[in-house]
């Protein structure tokens, strides 16, 4: 099989290279999948880069990166139902504490992390749901309904932020979103009823006058150290924050006494580690929203499988308003 590998940690452009590898044959319990896309996203490059907190070399001799991706199963491993071969599925954390992700034209894995791709998703469309799509439905959804809450969604123009609007507007929720100004009019479109300038300064002051002195009830956040204190401001009493990311600040003082007073919740979301029954209902959340034509995931950009440097250097240059996907 065709299969983008890398050995050591470093630039995509010196350190990802095109091979031919052996195709796996599926294990007890897996299934073999021919992969038509792979979703790109930053958490794999900051993986490639070697920049995860901790990690000072691959985990494993060769990797084939990428955690998403979708296709059609070509054969089952011993306990799998045969009837599955010839089913549309996409991908969920395909490299994940493993050696070989859906950056290749084929992937065994376990069944179960090969979900039934329903006729009205696209390929395209259902190899960006496994990190952006499920982390965006998990933020917005896993404290339950929010129906009738006003949430927060940080850096609506992003991949997850982008995903999150959508979600949490077909959810019935009142949408306040944070983004660059040139994002405002696509956030905006995507169900925000109020779009701000993640800049202002002011920020605090006109989230609470928008929520009439009560404050936002679920904040979902992608950078949660740069702004723990404006959440401290913002959010209402027993209000909860669904942090997934904080890139810019790792290490984050929290005014633990503005939290503790307000009973403020912190829900750190790493969907690599959701558990089934959660993960089910993102799941569950994401296919109906698409069917019902309330989420489109946006892709910003498409790739060769052997252009997978140029996918990583496409997201660090900051592409990141829609998944990147790799044509295998």
């Amino acid at each position: 099989m065709k299969a983008i590998t890398y050995s050591k940690f470093g630039p995509a452009a010196d350190v990802l290279e095109l091979h031919d590898l052996p195709t796996p044959d599926p294990a007890p319990g897996e299934v073999l999948v021919r992969l038509s896309h792979s979703g790109a996203n930053p958490s794999d490059v900051k993986a490639r880069a070697g920049s995860r907190p901790g990690v000072t070399k691959p985990p494993f001799p060769q990797i084939i990166p990428h955690s998403d991706g979708a296709g059609e199963i070509v054969a089952v491993g011993e306990g799998v139902d045969p009837a599955r071969v010839g089913e549309a599925v996409w991908i969920w954390n395909g490299q994940w504490r493993r050696a070989f992700g859906t950056a290749a034209d084929h992937i065994a894995l376990p069944a179960e992390q090969a979900v039934r791709r329903p006729d009205w998703i696209s390929a395209e469309v259902g190899a960006t749901l496994g990190i952006p799509g499920l982390t965006a439905a998990h933020a917005v959804l896993g404290g339950g309904d929010v129906a009738g809450k006003t949430l927060l969604i940080s850096g609506g123009g992003g991949a997850v932020g982008h995903n999150a609007v959508q979600l949490a507007a077909w959810a019935g929720a009142r949408v306040i979103a944070t983004c660059s100004p040139r994002d405002a009019d696509r956030v905006r479109a995507a169900g925000a009823a109020e779009v701000l300038d993640y800049r202002d300064p002011d920020l605090p002051a006109k989230l609470i006058d928008m929520t009439d002195g009560r404050g936002i009830d679920r904040a979902v956040e992608t950078e949660f150290g740069v702004n723990a204190q404006m959440l401290a401001e913002a959010m209402a009493e027993n209000g909860t924050v669904a942090a997934y990311g904080s890139a810019l600040d790792m290490n984050p003082v929290l005014p633990f006494g503005a939290y503790l007073f307000k009973a403020i919740t912190i829900d750190i979301v790493l969907i690599y580690l959701l558990q089934a029954a959660p993960r089910q209902a993102a799941i569950d959340a994401l296919h109906n929203a698409i069917k019902e034509g309330a989420l489109s995931p946006a892709i910003h950009a498409r790739f060769a499988l052997a252009d997978c440097a140029k996918a990583h250097a496409c997201i660090e240059a900051g592409g990141r308003a829609g998944a990147v996907l790799l044509e295998t």
